[in-house]
């Protein structure tokens, strides 16, 4: 595991890598004054090799760092984020920080950005959604000096520290559960994965699960931007017609799960014995629908408020290193959409 530099990088730092002056370095990150533009390329890729962050505090401040703590997430309006902000803010309101929050639409550009600009304030910690970021982001991050908690996912080797589910655990035993049910026919519909991670690695264990009885995958689907019930109607619809002889829907999320679930109901189509669906999230707006969801909880709230301690603890030299990675188990819940086990 990489391990976090006891102190922040310096402009002698980025002056030594780059082999110019500590002014001119500065001169270079701060876009003023005459320099070439040969030398102004030699700081700009020094740093960026570096991981290295301006520090936007002033004058007496600008050895410390200020009460905030940078959180980075996809998006505010997926119905998981609200949640985990909630788990922070219920600890942190506790303490003198504050969460400040930067959204990156899943795009490893709009990440690096959010962070250089949150790094350069200098927080007193970072939370930050996922365990796969670009190798500029990975470098600010290790370079930042400051504690890091990577949440929502332990599938992988976290940068300091990681509080989350394993999602490939979770697909594995939603893949198990449907097969119990007696289950054959499956189609998957879900978001794009080449930046959906989590949704990636939730599809390679529930594959695999399925894979160990025999089955294949019958059809796929796949979308991209925000999840919604339309998406879920029309993905729903257009499988359907391209393979009727499907006998269970497994979705990404619970929002396009439910609009399936509800173009399957306006069609009386009989659930959950003609045909069964679930979706993942456990997203309690949804508890309301005419049938209830089969799905699996992420533990949103609980992810929030372990990662805040976690940043408590690393200030106040209270952080055990036998917690870096902490697993939370998620809920399974069948609802009313999965048929009774066999």
């Amino acid at each position: 595991m990489t391990q976090v530099p006891r102190r922040p990088l310096t402009l002698r730092d980025v002056s030594e890598a780059s082999g110019v002056s500590e002014m001119t370095v500065s001169r270079v990150l701060r876009a003023r004054g005459d320099v070439s533009q040969a030398t102004r390329e030699k700081v700009l890729v020094a740093a960026k090799e570096l991981g290295y962050v301006p520090n936007k505090i002033a004058g007496a401040l600008a050895s410390q760092q200020v009460n905030l703590v940078a959180v980075i997430i996809p998006s505010m309006s997926n119905m998981v984020f609200p949640e985990v902000m909630m788990g922070i803010n219920d600890i942190l309101e506790e303490t003198d920080l504050q969460p400040v929050v930067g959204i990156t639409n899943y795009l490893p550009d709009k990440e690096e950005k959010v962070l250089f600009q949150m790094l350069s304030w200098r927080p007193s910690g970072v939370i930050i959604a996922g365990l796969e970021h670009s190798d500029t982001s990975r470098r600010m991050l290790e370079a930042s000096g400051i504690p890091v908690v990577e949440i929502m996912d332990i599938d992988g080797t976290p940068i300091d520290c990681a509080v989350g589910i394993s999602h490939r655990r979770a697909g594995r035993k939603m893949g198990e559960e449907i097969i119990q049910s007696g289950y054959k026919n499956i189609g998957f519909l879900g978001t794009k994965m080449p930046l959906d991670h989590r949704a990636r690695k939730r599809f390679e264990g529930f594959t695999e699960s399925l894979a160990k009885a025999g089955i294949e995958i019958s059809d796929q689907e796949f979308y991209s931007g925000g999840s919604a019930l339309v998406k879920g109607r029309d993905m729903t619809r257009d499988m359907l017609e391209r393979s009727p002889d499907l006998d269970f829907l497994y979705y990404s999320n619970d929002m396009i799960s439910a609009g399936g679930l509800l173009y399957l109901l306006e069609h009386g189509i009989n659930i959950p014995d003609k045909i069964g669906l679930a979706g993942f999230n456990g997203v309690e707006l949804l508890q309301g629908l005419p049938v209830e969801l089969a799905t699996m909880d992420a533990c949103r709230k609980e992810v929030g408020q372990a990662a805040a301690r976690i940043i408590c603890d690393k200030l106040d030299g209270s952080f055990l290193e036998r917690d870096q990675i902490l697993e939370l188990t998620p809920t399974l819940s069948r609802g009313a959409t999965l048929r009774k086990k066999g």
